[in-house]
């Protein structure tokens, strides 16, 4: 696919690649006591909204290059009033307080796409202003932004968030673990990750082609230094094995091996890989009875967990962002299917409910740190997402750990997710209504993205194109449509890359869909 330039490392890639062997080195060759983190979960419970003000205090009241600085300053809170207002409220009534008072970031304005308007005052924001000021970052995380622009999270290697009792809990120990997940940040923390906690990651599939002449070199160059650094700390850490979405069947031929050998192989990987891992088993008439998969990034529908189930398989869904990391653990006695336990130790939660503004939903699901290693200083700030909130007993034990606040029908309302890759809306909406009207002609209401279900579980991604603009090279559009949402240098660029190998979006000359109220949605979504 013919993405514009390829860009070459950098001396700053080059420093961030010598750091990263440093601290992977160091973080891996520290010594452990077995029973690190016992306790942990339950100390951070009880010790919330103690380390919410100390966070606060120091990394925004005592900042006074911090955005949330200027939003409490509008809204009246200085930091003894912060203070009684959790002693009195607690934490969700005062973040929920706050809220109301206008302390909050939408998506857009966490990013600095869109300045913050408050009454009268109207300002805009740097994103880097929410980097946690107190920690170095082993690694960046670059999310994908609007009209070219991205957004860089810092990341620190650490055993501070290590809960052994959460592993225990899910069967971890128990199984042959493996990833099926992109180059990057997040991949390689997580198995870093696996190695500080004793749990050797057995292979690590790559739905990108590291070798991949339009990927940056930086996801080679940090893969092989976190490998080599693992190697001298004397962890193993596989190297990355291309297995396109397209043809799954080596994974499954694995899993088909370990259960061969009595144990149970566990893959970590987002909800479509794995649809397509058991599709690929159901069709060539093979049960994975005992298999597991720990999916996330993606809504975990009833379709697509069926389609996981018929093969014998199970599976748990966990909620994250990059910008946050763990928001959500997998029940392991889930109802519906995709319930989550809320990290209450690690986050705080509130809902705009009947008090919604900034074309937030009811169900909005609004994050604000709480830990002094949080990646970033988040208050009150949209996540994207909208869900379920429901206090229940469900007797798994992630409950008896007190994460008793659950999580379920987790949907996007302002970000495309499909095949594993997420792409914000405003990059869709200016290639839908800019980009192949500039080229192809037709108007801003002659394209439109189709996200559905087939009846398989298996996701399908279309992009219709309106009959009457005349005869089009169906080829030829979907490669502009991917360099439009595709052409940068780092996550977005893997996001196309994934959707290309996966021959999405089909293109299909129909007219785009009219909702009743008669709106024609940039992406209409079908479930089934």
């Amino acid at each position: 696919m013919p993405f514009a330039g390829m860009d070459l490392p950098t001396a700053q890639d080059v420093k961030a690649g010598a750091r990263l062997f440093v601290n992977t080195f160091r973080v891996l060759r520290t010594s452990s006591d077995p029973d690190e983190g016992r306790g942990r979960l339950q100390e951070r419970l009880e010790r919330r909204e103690t380390n919410f003000l100390a966070l606060a205090g120091e990394t925004i009241y005592a900042n006074p290059e911090s955005p949330y600085l200027r939003l409490l300053d509008l809204a009246g809170c200085e930091y003894g009033d912060l203070e009684r207002l959790v002693e009195d409220d607690g934490l969700e009534g005062t973040l929920q307080l706050l809220y109301r008072r206008g302390v909050y970031l939408t998506v857009d304005e966490s990013k600095g796409r869109v300045p913050v308007i408050r009454g009268s005052s109207r300002f805009e924001i740097d994103p880097s202003r929410l980097h946690n000021p107190r920690i170095v970052p082993d690694m960046v995380a670059h999310t994908s932004g609007s009209r070219g622009t991205q957004t860089s999270v810092p990341a620190q290697l650490s055993r501070e968030n290590r809960i052994p009792e959460l592993d225990e809990a899910r069967g971890r120990y128990d199984r042959v673990l493996a990833r099926w997940a992109v180059p990057g940040s997040n991949t390689l923390g997580s198995l870093v990750r696996d190695g500080m906690r004793g749990t050797e990651t057995a292979r690590w599939f790559t739905p990108v082609d590291p070798s991949h002449a339009n990927l940056h070199p930086r996801y080679l160059w940090s893969a092989r230094a976190v490998r080599w650094a693992a190697r001298l700390a004397g962890v193993r850490i596989p190297h990355p094995e291309f297995v396109p979405l397209s043809d799954p069947a080596p994974i499954v031929r694995w899993m088909v091996e370990v259960l061969g050998t009595g144990r149970k192989p566990g893959l970590h990987t987002y909800v479509t890989p794995a649809v397509k891992v058991c599709q690929a088993a159901y069709e060539a008439g093979i049960r994975l009875d005992g298999a597991h998969f720990h999916i996330t990034g993606e809504p975990a529908t009833a379709a697509r967990l069926a389609a996981i189930h018929r093969v014998g398989a199970t599976a748990t869904t966990h909620y994250a962002s990059t910008e946050v990391s763990s928001i959500g653990a997998g029940c392991l006695a889930p109802d519906p299917l995709d319930e989550v336990h809320f990290r209450a130790d690690c986050v705080g939660l509130v809902q705009p409910g009947a008090h919604a503004m900034s074309n937030l939903p009811r169900q909005a699901l609004l994050v604000t740190s709480l830990l002094p290693g949080t990646k970033l200083i988040l208050v009150n700030v949209s996540t994207g997402d909208e869900a379920e909130v429901v206090q229940r007993d469900c007797g798994c034990p992630l409950e008896a750990l007190g994460l008793k606040t659950h999580l379920h029908t987790i949907r996007s309302f302002e970000k495309l997710t499909a095949g594993g890759m997420t792409f914000f809306d405003a990059d869709v909406i200016r290639a839908l209504e800019v980009v192949l009207p500039a080229r192809f002609g037709g108007g801003p209401t002659d394209y439109q993205l189709v996200d559905e279900d087939t009846d398989s579980g298996a996701p399908s991604v279309r992009l219709l194109v309106q009959p009457r603009l005349g005869p089009l090279d169906s080829e030829q559009v979907r490669r502009v449509f991917l360099d439009a949402i595709g052409g940068g240098s780092g996550a977005d660029r893997v996001m196309g890359l994934v959707w290309n190998d996966a021959g999405w979006p089909v293109v299909v000359r129909e007219a785009p869909r009219v909702t009743p109220g008669g709106k024609i949605q940039h992406v209409h979504r079908v479930s089934k």
